[in-house]
């Protein structure tokens, strides 16, 4: 593994863990993933799978140790690496297919309802609150999460793309 990939990858997990950390919950604890961004926005950037493991592993032990959410620390170690690779499957079916502009916000917008189906069965199921809930809590917290992260990458895509091209390139070898 390159150790600047794996340095750069670790900023990206350091800033979503104080994204995570800060942002407001909503609802039993429940608040929008920043961190879900950041391990998206490193697997677009080096999408290899020793990188994506890596990252989504760490993403669910950091998500974990800062969840506010009952039953949260489990769903986020089991929900971040499922997601990951989810999405590293998704971003490989689409990167030639569809253009930038377009398969960042999608694919932002359907990982995180994905990351935020899983993450809610899981600690409802732990809970024991799963009769009902899931469509109040997927409306008021994955939905406006997934507005929120899709905006945020939109945003910091192309400024990170950009600072990439004027730095020099990293290989991913």
């Amino acid at each position: 593994m390159n150790t600047r990939v794996l340095v750069l990858l670790s900023l990206l997990l350091g800033i979503g863990a104080v994204l995570h950390f800060i942002i407001p919950p909503f609802i039993y604890g429940m608040k929008p993933d920043m961190l879900l961004s950041m391990m998206f926005l490193g697997i677009m950037l080096f999408p290899k799978t020793k990188y994506v493991m890596v990252l989504s592993l760490a993403a669910g032990v950091i998500s974990a140790l800062t969840t506010q959410t009952p039953g949260g620390q489990i769903a986020n170690m089991i929900d971040k690496p499922i997601t990951g690779i989810l999405f590293f499957g998704l971003l490989l079916l689409v990167k030639d297919r569809l253009d930038v502009k377009i398969n960042v916000p999608v694919l932002t917008a359907v990982g995180t309802m994905i990351s935020g189906s899983i993450f809610i069965t899981i600690a409802l199921y732990i809970v024991g609150l799963m009769e009902g809930a899931f469509l109040i809590l997927f409306g008021t917290i994955v939905l406006p999460a997934t507005a929120l992260n899709t905006a945020f990458m939109i945003i910091v895509y192309p400024i990170v793309q950009n600072i990439f091209k004027q730095t020099r390139p990293l290989s991913t070898v």
